[in-house]
């Protein structure tokens, strides 16, 4: 009996993209698993920090109790770290005095400030415990996962091994590379066929939208001076009455069913009309994501399995591994130089002499 336990353990063990159901085990195909970028791992940190995942997790529950709107606050800063410059952490980075970073760019103001907050704990509490050797990319990554999890979710296996980035990307490039929740599906597709993210995982993707809120700005032009016609009445009708204005700066939940769990319901609101961004509701509309909205709608397995399959794409884009980039002691700022450092030194002897 022993080894049977030990030999099933083993199997687990070695399936990267377990899914951890109430009913019970579901494995993505072999065949639908991406193959890893070279530099990463799910063993990656077993010997030097392997109680990483744990520390992350054990925190983000006592943080999601209190306020689980966190989770789709860390979710959503994945996305946007992912899509720009790669998964590197690059997002999280402040400005220089040359000008803001990638963090000011108009499409991150609305992330949230807890999201940053989080992460930087995390980093703290996995360095006091492991060492320097847990990037922000990681920590940002694994966060993002149990932000899912945690929220009712499905549980998979992240790789590790990302690098964190010595610059941020302009904000042209973030402008270029995140998607409005004006776009339409044409716009998003193409945007994520630069990325080699197919149709089915742009779709899949979206369904990170099953938990967290819109700001009125993002949606109110399908509501003045004219209503969209592809807007249920009823929806649009308490939607004004959350968004008066169109300069509103009021929000409110992006799915209207479930709005803090993790499930398929976005895709039941979209077939009832009820997306809130254009982004959205376009899957519905356009045919050639119609059946994909539907079959997700009425499958949450299929739905689950095709967005860790995403999840596991987007989180390899353009990562650093190996000697690449470097991994931050704080998650806000690129380590010092050695010629920083001196300057810093000959700025602080100056003025404790009087210079």
């Amino acid at each position: 009996m022993a080894s049977t336990f030990a030999s099933l353990i083993s199997q687990l063990l070695i399936v990267p993209c377990l899914l951890l159901l109430s009913s019970g085990y579901l494995y993505v195909s072999e065949a639908q698993t991406p193959p890893l970028v070279s530099g990463l791992s799910y063993t990656f940190y077993n010997t030097s920090c392997p109680d990483f995942e744990t520390i992350v997790r054990t925190r983000l529950q006592t943080e999601f109790a209190s306020d689980i709107g966190l989770a789709a606050g860390l979710l959503r800063l994945h996305f946007h770290d992912c899509f720009v410059q790669g998964c590197d952490a690059s997002v999280l980075l402040d400005g220089s005095a040359s000008g803001p970073g990638e963090k000011n760019a108009t499409p991150n103001l609305t992330l949230r400030p807890q999201a940053f907050q989080i992460i930087e704990e995390l980093r703290s509490l996995v360095q006091n415990q492991c060492g320097s050797v847990v990037s922000c990319a990681d920590i940002t990554a694994v966060a993002a996962r149990d932000a899912v999890v945690l929220s009712g979710g499905p549980n998979y296996s992240v790789p590790f091994g990302r690098r964190d980035s010595l610059d941020f990307a302009t904000q042209n490039d973030t402008l270029a590379n995140l998607p409005a929740p004006t776009s339409n599906t044409s716009d998003i597709l193409s945007s994520l066929a630069t990325k080699n993210l197919t149709t089915t995982d742009a779709v899949a993707l979206s369904g990170g939208h099953t938990i967290g809120i819109g700001h009125c700005t993002s949606f109110t032009s399908r509501l003045y001076p004219t209503q969209d016609s592809t807007m249920d009445q009823t929806f649009a009708t308490n939607l004004k009455i959350t968004c008066p204005t169109t300069n509103s700066t009021n929000t409110t939940n992006l799915d209207i069913r479930t709005p803090n769990v993790f499930d398929n319901k976005y895709y039941v609101d979209l077939m009832n009309r009820q997306g809130l961004f254009t982004s959205d509701q376009d899957l519905y509309t356009d045919n050639r994501t119609r059946s994909i909205v539907t079959s997700f709608a009425v499958n949450q397995s299929l739905f689950y399995e095709n967005f860790i399959i995403g999840m596991l794409k987007m989180g390899m884009l353009n990562v650093l591994t190996g000697t690449q980039g470097e991994i931050r002691a704080n998650c806000s700022a690129r380590n010092p130089t050695s010629s920083t450092l001196s300057s810093v030194v000959e700025e602080g002897l100056e003025t404790l002499m009087g210079f």
